[in-house]
């Protein structure tokens, strides 16, 4: 790799969101502010879901390892893009861009299989629940989890095993925020056909499988409760808009950006934000502000919280009186 690549390209120049000075500070605002949320926002559901006995269940288990992937896949290249909006030249290095290839396609494979795990264990509560204690033990959770990293992590590695090697020999301006793959591999020296036909077998299909997985179960679940009640139907519906909703703007970017790499367009760099920034900060206010097991152990912590405040601002007379 280094023979190939050293004595041509070592760095790739980014070009961000947009040219205009006087856009520069407003996305620097913007941008910092959406990335302390989804931060900030994603520990408080992981530090719900594990604080909370109530909500040590096998959905909100998957809940918590999402709000995980979310902050790591916000990660990945917003700090970096946040940066660039204050400096005049926004350069990356060449094994600084093939990290973020890697772990775009690790956190983004991860989420997806995520994704069609949460849906199976809904699949299982509403259509089969007199069997969910037993399908959905722990054990069954922890491998769910681990087959997502696995998925992630040999997605990634798949996608890098054709482009690490790639010759590089001049063009080097990358018309996004981020090392994009298939802006990247059209820097290439060589004919990138073939290159972006394994882009499409790769992560396209990941993307199409996985969605359709998705729409086949949540068309299951309500085909399944639809012969039951309306109320059924009404809560089940309830239930799944909130995963459908995640869904439809996470996987649509994906499916749009990566199974036509072969024509890049303006609106790309718009939707790699949806599925980098805009999904990992949805997560939780979807999951979150329409469910009410999350709503009741947010505001058991508040107000354990703030007690415990008030008892610490007491003087230490009336506090050992207390106890």
């Amino acid at each position: 790799m280094d023979k190939v690549n050293s004595s041509v390209v070592s760095e790739f120049v980014l070009l961000g969101l947009s040219s205009s000075q006087e856009l520069q500070l407003f996305f620097f605002v913007f941008f910092s502010v959406l990335y302390v949320v989804i931060v900030l926002g994603n520990l408080l559901v992981i530090l719900t879901v594990t604080s909370d006995n109530s909500l040590h269940s096998p959905m909100y288990f998957l809940l918590g390892n999402l709000s995980f992937v979310d902050i790591c896949q916000a990660s990945f290249a917003t700090p970096k893009m946040i940066a660039d909006f204050l400096s005049e030249h926004k350069t990356i290095s060449f094994s600084g861009c093939i990290a973020q290839i890697f772990f775009i396609h690790l956190f983004t494979g991860g989420e997806m299989m995520l994704l069609v795990s949460m849906a199976y264990d809904r699949y299982v509560a509403i259509c089969k629940p007199l069997h969910y204690v037993i399908i959905m033990r722990r054990r069954t959770c922890t491998v769910l989890v681990m087959i997502s990293w696995a998925v992630g992590l040999v997605h990634t590695l798949s996608q890098l095993s054709f482009t690490v090697n790639l010759p590089f020999c001049g063009p080097n301006v990358v018309d996004s925020f981020f090392c994009d793959l298939p802006r990247v591999t059209k820097l290439a020296c060589l004919d990138s056909y073939i290159i972006e036909i394994l882009i499409v077998v790769n992560s396209g299909i990941l993307s199409l499988s996985t969605f359709s997985l998705l729409v086949s179960s949540y068309i299951i679940i309500l085909i399944t409760v639809w012969f039951k009640s309306s109320a059924a139907m009404a809560k089940a519906f309830s239930t799944l808009a909130a995963h459908i909703t995640v869904v439809i703007l996470f996987f649509g970017p994906c499916i749009f950006i990566y199974v036509w790499p072969f024509t890049s367009y303006p609106v790309d760099k718009v939707l790699a934000i949806f599925y980098t920034i805009f999904t990992p900060i949805l997560n939780p206010i979807i999951y979150t502000l329409r469910n009410r097991d999350m709503k009741t152990a947010l505001r058991k912590i508040m107000t354990h919280y703030s007690r415990a405040k008030k008892i610490s601002e007491r003087p230490v007379i009336v506090r050992n009186s207390l106890y």
